[in-house]
């Protein structure tokens, strides 16, 4: 792993324990002593501590870099209020997933965080589609995240305004000598906190916030059990450049504004093809998946309708064994007429076809406090 970078908790991880592995061009941790299944469990009850440094962080700014940056996205930004956050998605010319992200509105600027295998390649979409407008990449900065029913009380202490804090609140807020940025958002389907701070500072926070008897830290394996269970897309996996945002279930991310007779409507990638199947539906649809037994169906899992004979319909994209359903969960695409809850299909695991159910999203409850 020598041609790999590190974020600023590395030293950290490793004093902890962890078990470093290579993920989007980083050394990160997918474990620590705990263990997968015990930082799930410990996330879901209390509050785990995640190093989400790899991400990228961007800053726009310009007068109109909100009306600019709808260019781009499917979302309604210049709307988006100051000191609020909203989820974006970048569409390319097929209406398919170029990357989703997070876009906070920090009054004279947006400020942006991007996932980690994708950064190149957003900066170069940023910078050739938003000409006119200041890009920022922000390479001083680590970034945390404090998840689980625990993060308001272990975060409250070092910073007592992020109290009063709703989901997709964004503050900027003293903390250990710097300026933090805060948003009350994350990817575990708990209410919980993103933290940004100056890298230098990043090991003291954590040991801060490690303190707390509720916090313990979480590694890579759990964070994807955490966000599966909670129904939430992974770039790579269950969105990407060929599956559009409806399709993907990511209606909801599309305001009104920007759909078909709104006062903004369209004028993004990909809007012809996507604001039709928001008006009309679409062939294939994300959907949860309950295989029988004790088997877990993971990603690229062939999906058919009957126990023998026939074409693969879908397939699974996200899977693995659930700690909070204590069963296998899993996420795939299914042709719309098999998309219903309870719907019987098959899913060939090692030659033989197992049977999964279709199954509503999400499977564990989104406990964000809004």
């Amino acid at each position: 792993m020598t041609d790999l970078a590190r974020t600023p908790l590395y030293d950290l991880h490793d004093e902890l324990g962890a078990k470093m592995v290579p993920f989007a061009g980083y050394e990160m941790p997918v474990q620590y002593p705990m263990g997968v299944m015990g930082e799930h469990k410990h996330c879901r009850a209390q509050a785990g501590l995640f190093d989400v440094s790899h991400m990228g962080q961007v800053i726009l700014r310009g007068a109109d870099a909100g009306l600019a940056l709808e260019r781009l996205v499917p979302v309604n930004i210049v709307g988006l209020a100051e000191g609020r956050q909203r989820y974006g998605l970048f569409t390319n010319d097929a209406g398919g997933i170029e990357d989703d992200l997070m876009i906070a509105n920090k009054g004279d600027h947006l400020f942006l965080v991007v996932n980690a295998a994708r950064k190149a390649e957003d900066l170069s979409l940023l910078r050739a589609g938003l000409p006119g407008i200041e890009i920022e990449e922000l390479t001083d900065r680590a970034l945390l995240a404090l998840q689980g029913p625990g993060a308001e009380l272990a975060l409250a202490g070092l910073v007592p305004d992020a109290v009063p804090m709703r989901f997709m609140d964004v503050i900027e807020a003293p903390l250990m000598g710097a300026t933090a940025w805060i948003s009350r958002s994350g990817y575990t389907g708990e209410d919980g906190f993103e933290i940004s701070v100056p890298a230098h500072l990043a090991e003291g926070v954590a040991r801060a916030l490690l303190a707390h008897e509720a916090v313990a830290p979480i590694g890579l394996g759990a964070r994807d059990s955490l966000r599966l269970e909670a129904g939430l897309c992974l770039y790579g996996n269950d969105i990407d450049a060929t599956t559009t945002p409806v399709e993907a279930g990511l209606g909801w991310a599309i305001q009104k504004v920007r759909r078909t007779g709104g006062d903004r409507a369209g004028g993004f990638p990909g809007a012809d093809t996507i604001l039709q199947q928001l008006d009309n539906g679409t062939l294939r649809q994300r959907v949860g998946l309950l295989p029988e037994g004790r088997a877990p169906m993971r990603g690229g899992v062939a999906l058919f309708e009957a126990e023998i004979g026939g074409e693969a319909i879908g397939h699974v994209t996200s899977g693995g064994f659930g700690p909070t359903v204590e069963a296998p969960v899993a996420m795939g695409y299914v042709p719309t007429a098999q998309a219903t809850p309870g719907t019987q299909l098959y899913g060939e695991v090692r030659g033989k076809r197992l049977p999964v159910r279709v199954a509503a999203l999400p499977f564990v409850e989104q406990n964000f406090k809004r």
